[in-house]
């Protein structure tokens, strides 16, 4: 059982939605936060609704950028020295049929949600093994356990989180380090406003599925719960769930019942 009092936690895309209910309630649980997304004026909102925000640290990321990752990395280890728990929370979702995005959409997809996080990962994960302790969370999504209609790049980016992180997983676990992957499904988060279509445009509009989704709070104290008891990787949502379990044990079923039928909006 981890307690997080007075550990450091870097949260990335905690501006808003899960990550921003993340930042509170482990500032809350005691620890000294890192809050990072591209919005510095939000995260600065953020920051200052957190308990004892003096504590805390808001650095800009972006991380379609990977120098903006380098300069926040040495920002954090000249401030704290170290990190003891790594959210990779950030993240961008897509709302268009794969023949209709652009491929400059598929890599900026990529990009962020894949290569940014691996990215900043590599840059904690030295001091980690020197120390022979902390722990790495990643926010997928239940889509990297399964892919749906007009989500093609971002399955395919949260399915490489999985390989990587899970073969990460065996690499470090001797060195006392341990990865927990979080897999969402609808939360009532900015996702959909910020999802681009095709063109790389954002759709603009609240999806019908994640305004009826979890607060991000809830998610929030789960991922905390996941963190504490070194859970290897946890669902989050509703009936959505049952799609991780109904394409593991009736793909066939799955596909040509639900998956080829879905178009989600």
């Amino acid at each position: 059982m981890l307690s997080f009092e007075g550990k450091v936690a870097w949260v990335t895309g905690a501006s808003s939605g899960i990550g921003e209910a993340l930042a509170r309630a482990l500032a809350n649980r005691g620890a000294v936060v890192v809050l990072s997304s591209r919005r510095e004026d939000r995260l600065r909102q953020v920051q200052s609704a957190c308990h004892q925000p003096e504590r805390h640290l808001a650095v800009p990321l972006d991380l379609n950028d990977l120098a903006t990752v380098e300069s926040a990395a040495e920002r954090v280890k000249e401030q704290f020295g170290h990190i003891d728990v790594l959210i990779n929370n950030a993240g961008l979702s897509q709302r268009a049929l794969a023949v209709d995005t652009e491929l400059s959409v598929d890599r900026q997809i990529m990009d962020v949600n894949y290569i940014g996080p691996v990215a900043l990962t590599k840059r904690v994960l030295p001091t980690m093994i020197d120390r022979g302790a902390g722990h790495i969370v990643v926010v997928s999504s239940l889509l990297g356990k399964f892919g749906v209609g007009s989500r093609s790049a971002y399955a395919a980016s949260k399915h490489a989180l999985h390989g990587f992180f899970d073969s990460l997983r065996a690499e470090v676990y001797q060195s006392g380090i341990r990865i927990t992957v979080v897999c969402p499904g609808f939360v009532r988060t900015n996702a959909s406003i910020n999802a681009l279509m095709g063109d790389g445009t954002p759709q603009g509009i609240m999806d019908e599925n994640l305004q009826k989704g979890l607060s991000p709070e809830y998610c929030a104290d789960k991922i905390l719960r996941a963190v504490k008891r070194c859970k290897r990787e946890i669902y989050l949502g509703r009936k959505e769930k049952l799609g991780v379990y109904l394409s593991r044990f009736a793909p066939g079923m799955f596909f040509h019942r639900v998956i080829r039928k879905t178009r989600l909006k």
